[in-house]
């Protein structure tokens, strides 16, 4: 008596439902989404949902990696003998695993014990059963993709839609193909079920990527904030750094900005406020940084606020809960600590940028002819003199010390760099960073 590997309602699927060959996924491109249709979908997906936590091809990723580098596709043919033995899902059982499971043996495959083991034939079916219900459930959730873009489904079809969707992402299968329909639904259905799947501890390892999409149908809301004036917010950031025309888009970069009196005067006006931001202790940054994404985080703070003009307390307020809404784990910080640790961020990022764009110019008047504008010597004086500043205040330390690397011909960086490299006063990474170049 055969031992099946699916429940009943997985073996009497209709077709082109029950294909488990490429077949399978030509006859889905030619259906129409319509009722009928549409329900044979959400059917397979409430008839693949396992009732725990999937592990999916675990039991052949060593072998795929052992073939990755040879020309015959072995383990590909192999696995084709899956499909060619069980075509429909009411032939998938045991017996015809272990009929495959034999064939690997006989053909050499490392991982496949000689003889194999009950145990080892077992975990295949396990793995084999899982991996058809994925390969359905991703057909299901890429079909009604496809009704979920034409707008053809109700709102109670798109309510049961999501649900299932979470409820797949839950238990580690399908993930992407789930994913990807929760973005196509959109608000509310969509973005509520990402929302609740990014603070699920169930999701674990596919957190990230659940945030990323969540992230992405966010991004309009994050942009018409942005657009929106201050009025009487609160700025958050010193005078000398609001003005500033860069975004983070560019990373505050300068780009091909003239080093003219007016850019040159703006830079240095940039750094000095950047050294006035407050600086965060340390257990609050470490505090900070684990072990939620920061440039996740990152994405946030940037998207409400990408230009420094619009870093005021009543964006940091949102950003800070917004970050909270999309399960960052911030482990105690609170509003006023998570716009303190941001305003530090992005004035050193600021000061990293500007000091990138001094690094790149030539130095001192006609250093490189006539037809590149240098940055005067005066300049290179008070340059140097804010770079050792910016080190010891520990703000975009390997930006600041590369640029007194790169002018050292003139006297202030060269000081400058071996008073940082003999410091002992100063962090060992710091003092490391300078002896480097100072040789």
């Amino acid at each position: 008596m055969d031992t099946y590997l699916l429940p009943a309602a997985m073996r009497e699927l209709p077709p082109p439902w029950h294909d488990l060959t490429y077949r399978r996924s030509q006859a889905l491109e030619a259906l129409a989404p319509r009722g009928e249709t549409l329900e044979q979908a959400r059917h397979v997906l409430r008839t693949c949902l396992p009732d725990r936590r999937q592990s999916v091809h675990d039991w052949d990723e060593e072998l795929r990696d052992f073939y990755d580098d040879r020309d015959d596709h072995i383990l590909d043919e192999a696995d084709a003998w899956l499909t060619g033995i069980m075509p429909t899902t009411s032939q998938v059982t045991r017996e015809r695993v272990a009929q495959v499971v034999g064939m690997w043996a006989d053909m050499g495959i490392p991982t496949v014990p000689q003889p194999p083991t009950e145990k080892w034939v077992d975990r295949a079916a396990a793995e084999w059963a899982a991996s058809v219900r994925q390969a359905l459930a991703h057909d299901a959730f890429a079909f009604l993709e496809r009704a979920t873009t034409a707008r053809l489904l109700d709102h109670g079809e798109r309510h049961e839609v999501a649900l299932l969707a979470a409820a797949f992402v839950r238990v580690g299968m399908a993930v992407e193909a789930a994913v990807r329909l929760l973005v196509s639904l959109g608000r509310p259905q969509g973005e509520q079920a990402l929302r609740e799947l990014v603070n699920d501890d169930e999701v674990r390892d596919f957190r990230p990527y659940v945030r990323s999409r969540l992230l992405g149908l966010r991004r309009p809301v994050y942009d018409a904030r942005a657009r929106e004036a201050t009025r009487d917010e609160e700025p958050l950031l010193p005078a000398g750094l609001q003005g500033l025309p860069h975004a983070w888009q560019d990373d505050f970069g300068w780009g091909a900005t003239a080093p003219d009196s007016r850019s040159l005067a703006q830079a240095r006006s940039a750094l000095e406020a950047c050294l006035t931001v407050e600086r965060v202790p340390d257990d609050a940054r470490m505090c900070a940084d684990a072990p939620a994404d920061r440039s996740a985080v990152a994405e946030v703070v940037r998207a409400l606020m990408p230009y420094p003009r619009l870093v005021t307390r009543e964006r940091m307020n949102e950003a800070w809960r917004e970050c909270e809404s999309l399960g960052f784990e911030l482990r105690g910080i609170d509003a006023a600590c998570f716009a303190k640790v941001w305003c530090e961020r992005i004035a050193d990022r600021v000061t990293a940028a500007v000091f990138r764009w001094l690094a790149d110019l030539p130095q001192g008047a006609g250093a490189v002819g006539d037809k590149e504008p240098a940055v005067p010597s005066a300049a290179a004086l008070w340059a140097a003199e804010l770079a050792e500043r910016c080190a010891r205040h520990g703000s975009a330390v390997q930006e600041a010390i590369w640029f007194l690397h790169r002018t050292d011909d003139v006297a202030g960086s060269r000081e400058a760099l071996t008073r940082l490299a003999q410091d002992p006063s100063l962090p060992t990474t710091t003092r490391d960073t300078a002896q480097q170049w100072a040789q």
